[in-house]
């Protein structure tokens, strides 16, 4: 028995579509919006897992001294500082912290400043960390930081 069906070509079926066109800036500096500095995503990371570290006792805050505007890491040192004590009283030796970065949240209220917060989970407890970034020479420097 013949096929009486008509077979379509598959391209008959189909209609074209336009190519997409991506919009690329130029200038991929001007995308991010920080005028030549690096993500800072990445950074706010790094150092909310150093500022943990540091105030859990396994980390000198001298390390992080880099990243700290003279104000904020003097903060910071005061903190470990209070920290070690609290620690001592308990008689509580310095641990490693686990926890988890949930999420980070970034804000731009000006040029040149990011201002993040991140949610960091525990076992015991879920604690947020605020973070203020400047941009100096070039690169980001936390000019103030709060765990709450």
């Amino acid at each position: 028995m013949p096929d009486t069906t008509a077979r379509r070509s598959p391209s008959a079926t189909r209609t074209e579509q336009p190519p997409s066109l991506a919009l690329v800036p130029a200038d991929p500096d001007a995308a991010s919006g920080h005028g030549g500095l690096p993500d800072p995503l990445p950074l706010v990371h790094a150092l909310v897992r150093g500022l943990l570290e540091v105030l859990s006792g396994v980390r000198e805050a001298e390390q992080m001294s880099r990243w700290f505007s003279e104000d904020a890491y003097r903060a910071l040192v005061t903190r470990a500082g209070l920290a070690a004590r609290a620690r001592s009283a308990r008689n509580t030796p310095a641990q490693r912290p686990h926890y988890g970065i949930r999420s980070v949240h970034l804000s731009s209220p000006a040029d040149g400043v990011v201002e993040a917060a991140a949610v960091v989970a525990a076992r015991a407890r879920t604690r947020a960390v605020a973070l203020r970034l400047e941009a100096t020479e070039r690169r980001w420097r936390v000019t103030a930081a709060a765990l709450l």
